[in-house]
């Protein structure tokens, strides 16, 4: 493929891009004004100031998983945001909202640290589908004493937005925009400021160019080497049938790297 016919996919997916998409939608959010209008909507809540937004922050875990996160943002109070968009359902399963909670109080504790200095955390999912299908615009989940109904309120907030709802109210209107891949056809101005810039702005438009250009050569060194384990648990697999020999022992003839055994056992046993 040549230069040009590279920068046409390219600026064809720019113009494709919408913000219920996350790589359009992290680009967009860095700017906190665009993401300080998202959480008010969504908290009813004017007053909220946000100070400070990163986007696609890693959360690390020494003693089990790592996350990354669509959009990290603080607000003047120090309560903490983590907002992540889901195209399938799978990515908002329930366990994983838990799991990234977990991940926002462990990162923000200090060795000898008050359990009462703890901040207000919340885990926002905008969900392309309704991932609770009960027709609703949010899903607020809130733990309570299930003997007495009252709330346990221990800062620990988790919501669900529903990107089917069309609504006539703030919510409806974010929702519309989220889908949008024209600025002139989105409702909220500070939004559509924002999109026009990386859709229309040379400016923007080579810098998302260039974003999609890594995400596209990120897919094919992926792809690559995908391709090479399917290859080799293939190998693995002759191997075993042909000499009649347990795994392990097909994989030390063919010197296989131990950091690559647990993905192709599961090539294996999936097949």
């Amino acid at each position: 493929m040549d230069y040009e016919e590279k920068r046409r996919k390219l600026l064809n997916l720019v113009q494709e891009f919408r913000l219920i998409d996350d790589t359009f939608m992290t680009v967009v959010f860095k700017d906190k004004e665009c993401t300080q209008l998202l959480i008010r909507c969504l908290l009813q809540r004017d007053d909220l100031q946000v100070v400070e937004v990163f986007t696609q922050r890693d959360l690390k875990n020494l003693w089990g998983r790592s996350v990354r996160l669509d959009i990290l943002a603080t607000d003047k109070t120090g309560a903490i945001y983590d907002i992540e968009v889901q195209r399938a359902d799978s990515g908002a399963s329930q366990k994983r909202a838990r799991y990234n909670s977990s991940l926002l109080d462990s990162s923000i504790t200090e060795p000898g640290g008050k359990y009462e200095e703890l901040v207000e955390t919340y885990v926002i999912f905008i969900t392309e589908n309704d991932y609770f299908e009960q027709g609703l615009p949010l899903y607020h989940v809130e733990r309570v004493v299930q003997e007495t109904g009252a709330s346990f309120d221990d800062g620990e907030h988790i919501l669900y937005v529903n990107g089917q709802y069309r609504g006539n109210d703030p919510v409806g209107s974010l929702m519309h925009d989220f889908f949008c891949r024209r600025p002139e056809e989105m409702n909220n101005a500070v939004l559509a400021k924002n999109v026009r810039y990386y859709k229309d702005d040379q400016e923007g438009v080579d810098y998302m160019c260039r974003i999609s250009e890594e995400i596209w050569n990120d897919g094919k060194a992926e792809g690559k080497a995908e391709g090479r384990t399917e290859g080799r648990a293939e190998d693995v697999k002759a191997l075993m049938e042909s000499l009649n020999i347990s795994f392990v022992q097909a994989c030390n003839s063919l010197k296989i790297p131990q950091s690559d055994r647990a993905v192709i056992e599961k090539l294996l046993y999936q097949s």
